[in-house]
C-alpha cells in the first residue's frame, strides 16, 4: 500500500470491485481499493446470485444488459471462474392486470432493442419448468439471457481484472476516518496508516452510512432482511434432462432457481424488516442473521404451492442476510454535490445484476467527466436532504422492499413519506377536493375532485377520466388556476451573473423585464436543463425548471460558479399561482392597478407587480398554450394570493386544476417535458431545442458539440402522434412500427381533451418523422395505428398565449 493514489474505492463487494475494475479499465490504474474485512464481507457472499432482464427504468434496464455482457467478459479477462449458468429466466403472471403488465413490458423490450425477450404460453412454461404448478397462471415473459452465477467468484473476477490492470487491493484494512484536505484530496486513515487520495468512492455496501457520515453526508439508505431457502436434491430436478431456468412468480412474492439438483427459494415478503438502520456493526462479516419463518410463512406457503415438490424435500440451509436498500430501490451513485471529490456507489440492492452497470457509469464520470448513459434513475441527486430523514428511510425503503414484486400503476400514488413538503395554501386545496401526487416530497395537486371520490389504479383510463375533462375545458375556455410551487427557482446575482449566464445557458440572454426558454447543455452537446430564465431588470435573474432537478441542477450550477456570481435555490422561500385561460387578463385586471394589456405586458415579459395586498413577481407565460401569467410571492403568502385569485374570478369562471390537466393541456401544444421529451441522452437538434440556441454566441458550454450534432442532422427527431386508441393510451417507451420495422419509440402520451384525440409524443428515426406518416405502436400491449401529425393540433400558430 502507498501512501498516495488517485482513488480509493472503500468496500470490497460487488459494486467496490467492479467500480475498481472500470477506474482502472478506463486508464486510473493508480487506484487501490480497501476492505475492512475480506473481499465478499458484507452482503455480497451470501447473495443469491440470480440476474434478471426486467427494471422498470429503461435507462437502468440497459444497465443491466450491460452488466450481462460484461460477465463473462471478465471472466475471460480474469481466468476466474464465475459459476455462470445462463438458464433463461420466467417472469410469471396469474392476474390479468399483471399479464398486460408483462405484455406492455415486452414491447419495452423491443424499444430498447433487446430482442432475446419472448412472452410465453401456460404450455412453453411447463416445458421449461416442469416442476412448476400452473394452476391460475395466465402467461410469461421468458429472457434468454437470464440466470445465475457464483457470487464469490464474480467478486474475485472483477478483483483479478482489476490487479491485472494495475490496480491495489488491500484487505483487513478498515478505514477509520476521512479527512478533506485545503486541495480537495482527502486523507483516508486506515487501521494501515493514512492515504492521501484525490478521490474518494464509497461503496461500503451495509457500512455506506458509516462510510457517508466520516464525510459528513447522511445518505438515504438502509439495510433489510432478504430470506431465501435451499433444498437437499429433489428427485423431480434429478430427473430433469438440463437446469430450470430462473423463475420469478410476480403474484408470489418468490424467484426460484436451480442450485445444483435442489432449487433456492427466495422470498419479498410484505412484512419487511429493516436491520441496523445506522449501518452494520463493523465486527459483522461474513454472518447470517437467525431466520424468522413466522414472519414469512404466508409467502412461503405460496411458494410452497407453486412448487409442490417442496413439500418432501429436505431444507439444507435457511439464509437471512442483509442487503441495502434506497428509497426507490434504485442504486446511489455519483458526485456528492458540496463535497469535493467525494462519490458513491452503494445502495445497490441487486449488485450482481446492475454492479457492472454502476461501475462503468461511475468510472465514466470521473475518468470522462459524464457518464455515456442517462443515469439520472440513479444518481444520488435525485434525492435532496429531506430524504436522510431517519423516518422517511424507514417508509420508503420498507414500502419498496414490501412492494418488490407487487403490481405498480402509472396513475397509482403510494403513502410512504408522505406529506412530508405542503404548499402554503395545502390546506385550502385539499378543503376543494385536491388529490395529491409528490414531487421531491412537495405535494402536488393532480385533479380536484368531489367528496367521496377515488381513483382506481389501472392501466388503461382511469375513473377520473371525466374530471380531468373538465378541468381542461374550465381552462380552454374561462381560467384556470394552477399552484406551482413545485416548480424550481433560482436566483442569480452579483457582477458576475450575466456573463456567467450567458456562458451557462445556450440561448441568448433577456433584455432587462424579459424572460426566455433557455436550453442548457453539457459539454457533450446534449441536453442538461430546459429551463425558463428571467431578468428582473434590477440586477437579479432567475432560473426556473423542474422542482425535482433541484439537487441536481444545483450541483451543476456550483460547478461552474466562478467568482462574482452567486446561486441561491428559493424554491422553498418563493412559490405561486398560475392563471391560464382566455379570461386570464381579466382576473389579474381585477387585482391589480397596474397596466397588464397586451402592449404593456406582452408574451414573456416579467416585471413586479401588486396582486391584491401582495408584491408579487409576474411572469407573462403558460406551460398550457394558453394566455397566462406565473405569479410569484412568499411561501407565508400563498393561502391568501389563491383566496385574491379565486374571487377575482369568481365570475369568470375561474376553476382549479392540477398537473393531469397540464399533461393533456401540454400534449395538445406539442410542449415537451424533462424526463421524456427532454434528457441528458438527448441533442438538441434532435428534440427540437435548438430554435432556441443562440449558436451566433461564440462561448457556452457545449457549443462545439451542439453545432457539430446540429450540422450533422442527426439521425431521430421528435415528432407528435395521434394514436388510434379506446381505453388506454400511451405512457413512454412503446415501440413506434413502420411495416414491421422498428422506427422509434413514445417519449409520452395521453389524451387531449379539446381536440378529443389520443396523443403521443415520441422520436423517431427522421424518414419515418414525416407529417402524414402511418405507423403503428403498442399500448399495454395491443397494436394500434398512429399517425405523424403537425405539431401543436390545438391554435398551432400561438395566438391565444400570445394575445
Amino acid at each position: 500500500m502507498k501512501s498516495h493514489y488517485r482513488a480509493v474505492v472503500i468496500g470490497g463487494g460487488v459494486v467496490g470491485a467492479s467500480v475498481l475494475y472500470h477506474l482502472a479499465k478506463f486508464g486510473w490504474s493508480d487506484v487501490l481499493l480497501v476492505e475492512r474485512e475480506v473481499l465478499t464481507a458484507g452482503s455480497s457472499w451470501h447473495a443469491a446470485g440470480g440476474f434478471h432482464a426486467l427494471n422498470a427504468d429503461p435507462n437502468i434496464a440497459a444497465l443491466q444488459a450491460y452488466t450481462i455482457d460484461l460477465l463473462s467478459e471478465v471472466e475471460k479477462e480474469s481466468s476466474q471462474n464465475i459459476g455462470m449458468h445462463m438458464t433463461g429466466g420466467i417472469s410469471v403472471a396469474s392476474a390479468p392486470e399483471r399479464w398486460e403488465w408483462l405484455k406492455a413490458s415486452y414491447r419495452v423490450f423491443q424499444t430498447m432493442g433487446i430482442d432475446d425477450v419472448h412472452m410465453v404460453g401456460v404450455d412453453e412454461i411447463k416445458r421449461r419448468c416442469p416442476i412448476l404448478n400452473t394452476d391460475g397462471i395466465l402467461g410469461g415473459l421468458y429472457a434468454e439471457r437470464e440466470g445465475h452465477i457464483d457470487p464469490s467468484g464474480t467478486v474475485h473476477a472483477y478483483a483479478k481484472a482489476a490487479r491485472l490492470r494495475g490496480a491495489e487491493i488491500v484487505e483487513h484494512n478498515r478505514v477509520l476516518e476521512l479527512r478533506h484536505r485545503l486541495d480537495g484530496h482527502w486523507d483516508v486513515v486506515t487501521e494501515k496508516g493514512t492515504i492521501v487520495a484525490e478521490h474518494v468512492i464509497n461503496a461500503g455496501g451495509l457500512w455506506a452510512k458509516q462510510v457517508g457520515r466520516m464525510a459528513g453526508i447522511d445518505l438515504p439508505v438502509s439495510p433489510m432482511e432478504h430470506h431465501y431457502l435451499l433444498t437437499e436434491a429433489i428427485p423431480e430436478i434429478q430427473a430433469f434432462d438440463g437446469e430450470l431456468p430462473l423463475v420469478v412468480d410476480l403474484e408470489g412474492f418468490t424467484y426460484m432457481r436451480q442450485e445444483q439438483k435442489g432449487l433456492l427459494l427466495g422470498i419479498y415478503e410484505i412484512n419487511h424488516k429493516h436491520w441496523n438502520m445506522e449501518g452494520a456493526p463493523w465486527d459483522y462479516g461474513v454472518e447470517l442473521i437467525q431466520e424468522d419463518i413466522t414472519r414469512i410463512s404466508d409467502e412461503l406457503a405460496l411458494g410452497f404451492s407453486r412448487y409442490p415438490c417442496l413439500d418432501t424435500a429436505g431444507i439444507k440451509r435457511w439464509v437471512n442476510g442483509a442487503f441495502t436498500f434506497s428509497p426507490d430501490g434504485n442504486p446511489l451513485v455519483g458526485p456528492v454535490r458540496g463535497v469535493q471529490n467525494y462519490w458513491v456507489a452503494c445502495g445497490v440492492m441487486a449488485g450482481f445484476l446492475q454492479g457492472g452497470g454502476v461501475g462503468k457509469s461511475l468510472a465514466e464520470w470521473m475518468v470522462h467527466g459524464e457518464p455515456e448513459a442517462d443515469v439520472f434513475g440513479m444518481d444520488i441527486a435525485r434525492y435532496g436532504e429531506f430524504a436522510s430523514n431517519r423516518e422517511y428511510i424507514r417508509q420508503t425503503t420498507g414500502q419498496f422492499y414490501s412492494r418488490r414484486f407487487v403490481m405498480s400503476y402509472p396513475n397509482e400514488q403510494l403513502p410512504a413519506g408522505r406529506p412530508l413538503k405542503t404548499a402554503g395554501a395545502h390546506a385550502d386545496m385539499d378543503a376543494a377536493g385536491a388529490r395529491w401526487g409528490v414531487s421531491w416530497g412537495m405535494e402536488v395537486p393532480l385533479y380536484f375532485a368531489p367528496e367521496g371520490f377515488v381513483e382506481k389504479p389501472t392501466l388503461r383510463r382511469s375513473n377520473a377520466f371525466d374530471i380531468v375533462a373538465e378541468e381542461c375545458r374550465a381552462v380552454r375556455q374561462g381560467v384556470g388556476l394552477l399552484d406551482i410551487t413545485a416548480f424550481s427557482r433560482y436566483e442569480v446575482s452579483g457582477p458576475g451573473a450575466e456573463p456567467w449566464l450567458d456562458r451557462l445557458l445556450a440561448c441568448a440572454l433577456p433584455r432587462p423585464g424579459r424572460a426566455r426558454l433557455a436550453p442548457m447543455l453539457g459539454e457533450n452537446g446534449e441536453l442538461k436543463g430546459d429551463l425558463t430564465v428571467f431578468n428582473w431588470g434590477d440586477g437579479t435573474w432567475w432560473i426556473m425548471g423542474s422542482y425535482y432537478l433541484r439537487q441536481w441542477h444545483m450541483r451543476w450550477f456550483e460547478r461552474h460558479l466562478p467568482e462574482g456570481v452567486k446561486v441561491r435555490d428559493i424554491s422553498d422561500d418563493v412559490v405561486g399561482f398560475s392563471l391560464a385561460g382566455p379570461n386570464a387578463r381579466d382576473v389579474l385586471e381585477k387585482v391589480t392597478h397596474e397596466d397588464v394589456s397586451n402592449a404593456s405586458f406582452g408574451f414573456l415579459a416579467c416585471r413586479k407587480l401588486d396582486v391584491g395586498l401582495i408584491r408579487t413577481r409576474v411572469g407573462r407565460l403558460s406551460v398550457v398554450g394558453e394566455l397566462g401569467y406565473e405569479i410569484h410571492c412568499r411561501a407565508n403568502e400563498h393561502a391568501t394570493l389563491r383566496k385574491t385569485l379565486l374571487e377575482a374570478g369568481r365570475d369568470l369562471g375561474i376553476a382549479e386544476y392540477g398537473f393531469a390537466a397540464v399533461n393533456s393541456l401540454r400534449l395538445e401544444k406539442s410542449f415537451g417535458i424533462w424526463s421524456r421529451e427532454f434528457t441528458q441522452d438527448y441533442t438538441p437538434a434532435e428534440t427540437g431545442m435548438d430554435r432556441w440556441i443562440d449558436f451566433g454566441k461564440q462561448d457556452f458550454v457545449g457549443r462545439h458539440a451542439a453545432l457539430k450534432a446540429r450540422e450533422e442532422g442527426g439521425h431521430r427527431r421528435l415528432v407528435t402522434l395521434e394514436v388510434d386508441s379506446e381505453d388506454a393510451d400511451a405512457g413512454g417507451y412503446e415501440p413506434i412500427w413502420k411495416d414491421g420495422r422498428l422506427v422509434g419509440f413514445v417519449t409520452s402520451g395521453g389524451f387531449g381533451h379539446t381536440i378529443g384525440k389520443s396523443l403521443a409524443m415520441a422520436l423517431l428515426d427522421k424518414e419515418a418523422a414525416v407529417t402524414g406518416m402511418e405507423l403503428s405502436t403498442h399500448i399495454v400491449g395491443i397494436e394500434r395505428g398512429a399517425c405523424v401529425i403537425a405539431a401543436s393540433p390545438y391554435d398551432p400558430e400561438g395566438r391565444k398565449m400570445r394575445g
